[in-house]
């Protein structure tokens, strides 16, 4: 007979849920669960339509200019169309809730943003890696939200995010990190112990507002405890030499790649499940051959042919770190699996189509992750289900129990687990 933790012992009609029995621990500890990761990737000025989205839906469709540069990973992505964040304004703006689907952040006064993707998924891995999660862009600010909107801080230089991954620090760095860690949680024992003592002179909605504290304070000192023990463990040892820092504030492919081969470095150590990266989406002109014109001013084309045709060769370089990145990924294997197997690739942008400022249909492509690929995913142009909806498929295939995310009305049709 095979148990479970959901084995029921049923008959007459009645169904009773056994107890947590020794067999049952036994089983699990036998088959530990796979590691899964998450990469999501903002082009914060788009991609050409109608060089990104296939014609036809369904798995015999035709790529794309931009997916044909992908050809070798057909199997290992899905592209989906007809997605967006209701409520979110056709707006730069439109940044702001890339990955937490708040809504309007175009009205600028009075909005306030709500957790991202990653930071949700972090709540329920904190500890299981030295770093719950990487926030990284190649300029400017990034794509993460604490749960009460607040930017979370961003990683702009690849040396020191790869000092932080694998350098170890002098002896008295090492020793003022821990001391650092230790007064972070005498502090919070001070503070803690102020606000017990409030306790018997509130009412009954300041002690909600205490007890709201308190956890917010017991949830620190457990990143604390986590942080300390990880801080007096060796860092993992890598061949790669530091990167330099590219200082050329244009050049989108060069920081680009340097960003991906250091978050195929931060996963294939386990240091960090969790990524972000915030792409180039500056006015200057980039450094690619038969490109003459400010990226923004491309990608704000008003049909200008020749633009376009600027803009696609932009755009194809672009899509050519992504399929550099994708074979790093799947050309390293853990425990059988390839990378890629265990990595969800979340590549889109904010804005579906620069030149109009528009937020519709936003260009959406997942690989990797362990999903049945190899699909065009069409969902309706004009009447577009809730980006939202990919989010919840995601955290559920990071294991994670949530039904619910941000605009979310349930899980995305039509894509499902490999197994």
């Amino acid at each position: 007979m095979k148990l479970g933790r959901r084995t029921f012992l049923r008959g007459a009609g009645v169904a009773m849920a056994l107890p947590l029995l020794d067999v049952m621990t036994r089983r699990a500890a036998a088959a530990p669960a796979v590691k899964r990761r998450m990469v999501c990737i903002n082009t914060p000025l788009g991609v050409h339509p109608a060089n990104f989205f296939p014609e036809k839906a369904g798995r015999d469709y035709q790529l794309s200019p931009y997916l044909e540069v992908l050809k070798d990973f057909r199997d290992d992505f899905t592209v989906i169309s007809g997605l967006s964040h209701p409520d979110v304004g056709p707006s730069h703006d439109s940044n702001y809730s890339f990955l937490t689907a708040a809504p309007h952040p175009e009205q600028r006064a009075g909005f306030r943003n709500s957790i991202s993707l990653d930071q949700f998924a972090a709540e329920h891995l904190h500890g299981e890696t030295r770093f719950a999660a990487l926030p990284l862009s190649c300029e400017g600010f990034g794509l993460s939200w604490t749960r009460s909107g607040a930017s979370v801080p961003t990683e702009s230089w690849p040396s020191s995010v790869f000092a932080k991954l694998f350098l170890e620090g002098r002896p008295d760095e090492v020793q003022a990190q821990a001391r650092r860690l230790e007064d972070g949680q005498s502090v919070l024992d001070a503070v803690r112990d102020q606000a017990k003592r409030l306790q018997t002179n509130v009412g009954v909605g300041d002690r909600e507002k205490l007890d709201e504290y308190f956890s917010s304070v017991r949830e620190l000192e457990v990143r604390l405890t986590q942080a300390a023990a990880w801080a007096k463990k060796p860092k993992p040892k890598v061949e790669a030499k530091p990167p330099q820092n590219i200082q050329n504030s244009t050049d989108l492919i060069g920081k680009t790649r340097l960003w991906f081969d250091l978050i195929h470095l931060a996963l294939q150590t386990d240091s960090s499940r969790l990524v972000t990266l915030q792409l180039i989406g500056t006015s200057g002109v980039p450094p690619i051959p038969g490109v003459s014109q400010g990226h923004h001013d491309l990608s704000h084309h008003g049909k200008d042919p020749t633009k376009i045709a600027q803009l696609k060769i932009l755009e194809l370089e672009k899509m050519k770190t992504l399929r550099d990145f994708l074979t790093q990924l799947k050309q390293t294997q853990e425990e059988g699996d390839s990378l890629l197997d265990r990595t969800m690739v979340f590549f889109s942008s904010n804005l579906a189509d620069a030149s109009k400022h528009s937020v519709k249909n936003m260009p959406v492509l997942l690989a990797g992750g362990g999903f049945k690929h190899g699909q065009h995913l069409a969902f309706d142009a004009e009447n577009n289900l809730p980006l939202s909806n990919l989010f919840v498929s995601m955290l559920q295939r990071m294991n994670i129990e949530a039904d619910k995310f941000g605009s979310s009305t349930g899980t995305l049709t039509g894509l499902e687990a490999a197994g």
